[in-house]
């Protein structure tokens, strides 16, 4: 996964390069401004999700796009997870995360589920809080099989 590569769908957030700024009397780093948060008329809201472990070949039958904001998912664990994205033609494109990486879906971005494929599955998400539907789902007619390209 390249910040590039994953910029039409969204923000990576990782520590890459060097920080922004030195604080707190030189012990720590100040990676400034990472992603936008986009919630329009709701409110930040921060919360933990604790999901199930998943293998690879996965089966990805089901993705889901938030049109009132922006979603993001920063691992409370170095361990990487698997993140699918698709396109207006709801073509899947698949991605991996460097250990302790997070991503920040822009808003109305087709997602799948949350798919860690190791360690304890916990996440902080940041996203929108607020009134009206903010969760679209598209299940597949024929699912995709996400396997490991070599």
């Amino acid at each position: 996964m390249t910040a590039t590569a994953f910029a039409p769908f969204g923000d990576v957030l990782n520590c890459d390069g060097a920080p922004d700024k030195i604080i707190n009397a030189g012990l720590c780093g100040r990676f400034h401004d990472r992603a936008l948060v986009d919630v329009g008329d709701g409110r930040v809201g921060i919360s933990l999700f604790r999901s199930t472990l998943r293998t690879l070949p996965y089966t990805l039958d089901l993705i889901e796009r938030h049109p009132e904001g922006s979603q993001a998912f920063i691992p409370m664990s170095m361990d990487p997870f698997l993140v699918v994205v698709a396109d207006a033609a709801l073509t899947p494109q698949a991605f991996i995360t460097a250990p302790g990486e997070g991503i920040n879906f822009h808003r109305g971005t087709w997602h799948g589920v949350l798919t860690p494929l190791s360690g304890p599955g916990l996440f902080a998400v940041i996203d929108r809080i607020g009134d009206g539907p903010n969760l679209d789902e598209h299940v597949f007619d024929t699912p995709y099989r996400v396997v490991l390209d070599d």
